[in-house]
């Protein structure tokens, strides 16, 4: 059935099609006379536009003034005379009609036609353009993408009015059939590149490609690690300048962000706002975003480490006050560590995926559990209550670093409790070298930093004014291994 062609008799190309898409409730088959030749007209119901098939398709083909023209066939007059829309093709087998359905396509057989007309009149709800969830911004655009791979494109459309801009269609998942868009700006993007971000997606052993989560392993490196080498962005204007830099955008229908190949470590820490401020102001915050960072990552377990290990570190009348608060707890200070990040952790998944009318009350009741009462019942310390409370705060600043932070940091808190800060650094310095070791696509995951790149530190950590910054964009093909 992989590759049945049709014929030219009606009712074995109907038969066979019905057969492919099987008994569903919602298929409709309606027969028609279009130019006195029997003909079927097929679709899903929901999946397209009612008023557009009646207004566009069945009143214009149905028409008894319609004459079937002597020189040609009924489909080519039906295509080039008679239908109006932009969007309709010619389909030579039966798996690509069904296909065409089930995209939301309107499906046209007729006797004596080796082949069916799909008609573009797509109507399934979708939801509107509105502003990202976890990516805001305080003085740039609003518009945030859609869960319909078509919208978002036409978002990024309109911030790339270039014709070197491509997108090409692409499908993932033996069952789903989702559709996958490339986009990449034709003489940025590395071939090379391209070509190997294709072979993956095309190559991904999948029943079931239901979101970009799906996808992006097949993007990555084979060998496991903590950092990826791909991101993703709800932003279309994130995604158009990213583009600008010869990265390739991934759009999946059904998912209202994008991932971005290849996504180096110094993204983590840009955001929109960065380039509607000032450069020294932009430049104070990204340096602030990369302490945040670290603090959330390394602070409970630096913190536990010198309290176990290295007292003489800390002020004698700090560490009086701490000792003291520690004295009064029934837990060991690595295990309270745990515990207090273990109950952060789970209040935040709570807070996230309960529904917004009660996520609040998970918010408050976890404050109090957490905060006043654990420390009034001599549970938790109060210093270690400061410790968490900073780390939560910071790992608020970096948000698509939270699942590498929050790992880096239970582990950091295990090993501080265990060999003290010796272990800590070592653990640091392997984590920087896992850093430097991924290089997604032959492009070095810490570049342009290390292997430095001149030319792209006005757009790293510094942030040169837009007189400099406008004239050349520094692409990820000159950040490659060769």
């Amino acid at each position: 059935m992989s590759d049945t062609p049709f014929t030219p008799s009606l009712s074995s190309n109907l038969r066979a099609l019905k057969e492919l898409l099987g008994d569903s409730f919602d298929l409709i088959v309606r027969e028609l006379a279009v130019a006195g030749t029997k003909a079927y007209a097929i679709c899903f119901d929901g999946m397209c536009d009612e008023l557009k098939i009646a207004e566009a398709l069945i009143k214009p083909l149905t028409d008894p003034a319609l004459k079937k023209p002597p020189d040609g066939t009924l489909f080519e007059a039906v295509r080039d005379r008679l239908y109006k829309g932009t969007d309709v093709k010619t389909v030579y087998t039966v798996p690509d009609a069904a296909q065409a359905a089930l995209d939301g396509n309107l499906v046209l057989l007729a006797e004596k036609e080796p082949a069916a007309l799909t008609f573009s009149v797509q109507g399934y709800p979708r939801r509107s353009v509105g502003e990202p969830l976890s990516e805001q911004n305080e003085k740039g655009t609003q518009e945030g993408f859609t869960d319909n791979f078509k919208d978002n494109v036409t978002l990024l459309r309109r911030r790339l009015r270039t014709p070197l801009l491509s997108t090409e269609l692409l499908t993932a998942g033996d069952t789903s059939q989702t559709p996958v868009v490339l986009c990449f700006i034709r003489g940025r993007a590395d071939a090379a590149m391209l070509a190997q971000v294709k072979n993956r997606l095309q190559t991904a052993k999948l029943d079931a490609a239901l979101g970009a989560g799906c996808l992006r392993p097949f993007l990555e490196d084979r060998r496991p690690g903590l950092f990826k080498g791909t991101g993703v962005t709800e932003r279309p204007d994130t995604l158009a300048a990213m583009l600008t830099e010869g990265r390739i955008g991934v759009i999946v229908d059904g998912v209202p962000y994008a991932v971005i190949v290849p996504y180096l470590f110094s993204d983590h820490f840009h955001t929109a706002d960065d380039y509607l401020s000032g450069p020294a102001y932009a430049v104070f915050m990204r340096a602030l975003r990369v302490a945040c960072v670290a603090t959330a990552a390394a602070l409970p377990g630096f913190f536990v480490a010198v309290c176990v290990f290295h007292p003489e570190i800390i002020p004698s009348d700090i560490m009086f006050d701490i000792a003291k608060a520690e004295s009064k707890t029934p837990f060991p200070l690595m295990a309270e560590a745990l515990i207090i990040h273990l109950i952060y952790e789970v209040v935040r998944e709570a807070g996230l995926r309960m529904p917004v009318a009660v996520g609040h009350a998970v918010s408050i009741v976890g404050a109090l559990v957490i905060g006043d009462t654990a420390v009034t019942a001599g549970l938790i310390g109060a210093p270690m209550l400061i410790v968490v409370a900073l780390t939560a705060v910071c790992s608020s600043v970096a948000v698509r670093l939270h699942e590498t932070v929050s790992l880096i940091r239970f582990a950091l808190i295990l090993i501080g409790g265990l060999t003290g800060l010796y272990g800590v650094m070592l653990f640091s310095g392997l984590m920087l070298t896992e850093l430097c070791a991924v290089a997604p696509f032959g492009v070095p995951f810490s570049a342009p930093v290390s292997p430095f790149v001149k030319a792209a530190q006005q757009d790293t950590l510094l942030r040169a004014g837009w007189r400099k910054l406008g004239r050349r964009v520094t692409t990820v093909k000159e950040m490659k291994f060769e």
